[in-house]
């Protein structure tokens, strides 16, 4: 079915050419504040980025491809009260496109090269169509999905923000920004940002994204404002469209009551309590995706996009279901200075490594200056670590200290936990994923690794000395996956599947209409989008 709509979209497309051949060509208008500056990069021109935009028919993909099950964007930032009203929609114009290409001096030789990582049909379908988009306005474009260790091919910052030239190598790059915070939709676009392997050296937006890192709301909901002005005028992303988390459980599973959240990310989802009943050997095993394919994933980046992330680690802060800082976890107690740029943690007494040793403040400390080495980290992660001033220990007690005070700083702390430092000591920042560490990570939650075999299977266990007590499932069985799943929907036909959560709408599709899975849609700050490089390649 969704072949015969792609096919259906690129038979639209040509029609759209033949008839658009004849037509009245209409006078090219950029959005206000635009920059029409050409540079080294094809893509470094507004126009360029423009008439991508305005080729692409958005609505007509959400409509066939996705069925409805998705909206249409025009910001990075999702339809709300923290959106700016008035924003261009490059609704679908073709003519417009080809007119804006042809100011820019557009080589019609040249090929985008386009990369995903999602394995889902509905990803090559969207390029497919996409790529006959922008053909019918004189843009050739190739795709191609990246495989294994998707940070150093997509996100890694050039050695010269300014210049360049690229350290990674595509013109456009098919993401998606789960944004933990406001502030993570575009800290990623700072000049030096830790995962800004796209955007030349902006001070103008820089200014303006650096405005929105107050504490008051209502300054901080103006200063975002700006921000969404100047993006959508400038376009430094294309933004697609933005989508809800779909939550897939079996009727087997018991959550004791707890909420849902967005299951990128980490919150208080209260695991030890769930049940599933006991197999004929008396186990209650849960069955679910996520388990490493090459590595156990590190927390810095995307700190609770895979199952393993989530159970293996705990933090200083837990947030609730909308991700609001609630209450300590590793932390007994924790305090904010009036100002927000003091935080103090003190740890409790009764908290254990996986491998029997307590953590000590000490490896509180190390994480978090180890870390701030590290070059593929979370927006708002570096942006939060770039502030702090000084970290002090004093007994069970850390104290951080800010240059100046982050909005973010707190909500970090849910996130991105500390890690055990014995482990780490002879390890490269810039070689962070690459260390023996995520082949049998060594955590502080409530499962421990029983056994992992990569791309295979990973089973996990309750930790004997947890300090919120042992977990009701005896045991987790995870079957490898990225964050697209291509065997999501036949492991819950089969049974194979008690939790996973999905964004893709063939999944939803499929599931809903199986009478042993629950299917809970989620509202989250999701936005899918081209990432456009805009350095030159080298």
């Amino acid at each position: 079915m969704k072949k015969f709509l792609v096919t259906v979209l690129v038979m639209i497309v040509s029609l759209t050419c033949l008839i658009g051949a004849g037509t009245k060509e209409t006078a090219v208008v950029s959005a206000p504040g635009a920059q029409a500056v050409k540079t080294g990069s094809p893509l470094a021109d507004v126009r360029v980025r423009q008439a991508i935009a305005y080729a692409i028919d958005m609505q007509a993909i959400v409509d066939n491809l996705m069925s409805g099950k998705a909206l249409v964007a025009n910001s990075l930032t999702p339809n709300g009260d923290w959106k700016v009203p008035g924003l261009e929609n490059y609704s679908y114009n073709p003519t417009k496109a080809r007119e804006l290409l042809k100011s820019a001096g557009w080589d019609p030789n040249y090929t985008l090269d386009v990369v995903y990582y999602y394995g889902d049909q509905m990803t090559v379908d969207l390029m497919t169509a996409v790529q006959a988009y922008l053909a019918d306005v004189g843009m050739k474009m190739t795709f191609r999905k990246l495989e294994g260790d998707l940070a150093s091919q997509l996100w890694v910052p050039p050695a010269d923000p300014v210049n360049g030239p690229s350290a990674v190598n595509w013109d456009m790059a098919y993401a998606a920004i789960g944004a933990l915070s406001m502030n993570e939709y575009y800290d990623r676009f700072l000049t030096g940002g830790g995962s800004n392997s796209h955007t030349p050296s902006d001070p103008v937006y820089d200014k303006l994204i650096n405005a929105t890192h107050v504490v008051d709301p209502a300054a901080q909901k103006k200063a975002f404002y700006e921000v969404q002005k100047y993006e959508n005028a400038n376009l430094p992303a294309i933004p697609l469209y933005y989508q809800q988390v779909f939550v897939a459980q079996s009727t087997r599973l018991d959550r004791a009551g707890a909420g849902y959240g967005n299951e990128q990310f980490n919150y208080d989802w209260n695991i030890i309590n769930w049940t599933v009943p006991a197999d004929a050997s008396g186990k209650r095993i849960l069955k679910t995706n996520g388990g490493p394919v090459q590595f156990v994933e590190t927390p810095f980046l995307n700190p609770g996009l895979y199952m393993s992330q989530k159970v293996l680690f705990d933090h200083l802060v837990v947030a609730d279901v909308n991700l609001t800082p609630s209450k300590g976890e590793l932390a007994e107690s924790y305090s904010v200075s009036d100002d927000g740029k003091k935080i103090s943690f003190t740890l409790r007494d009764d908290i254990y490594w996986h491998d029997g040793e307590k953590i000590t403040a000490d490896d509180v400390k190390w994480t978090y200056e180890f870390a701030a080495k590290v070059p593929t980290l979370n927006a708002v992660f570096s942006s939060m670590l770039k502030k702090i001033d000084s970290i002090a220990i004093d007994g069970r007690t850390i104290t951080f200290t800010y240059k100046e005070a982050d909005p973010n700083a707190l909500l970090c702390f849910t996130q991105f936990p500390p890690l055990p430092k014995k482990y780490f000591a002879n390890v490269d920042p810039m070689q962070f994923q690459q260390a023996a560490f995520w082949q049998n990570p060594i955590g502080s939650g409530p499962f421990k690794v029983k056994d992992i075999q990569m791309n295979n299977y990973a089973t996990f266990v309750p930790f004997e000395k947890y300090y919120k007590g042992k977990a009701k499932i005896d045991e987790i069985q995870m079957y490898p996956s990225g964050e697209s799943d291509p065997n999501l929907v036949k492991n819950a036909a089969a049974g194979q599947l008690d939790y996973a959560y999905t964004k893709s709408v063939e999944d939803v599709l499929a599931l809903e209409k199986m009478p042993n899975i629950k299917v809970t849609p989620v509202d989250i700050r999701y936005t899918r989008l081209f990432f456009v490089n805009k350095f030159v390649k080298p």
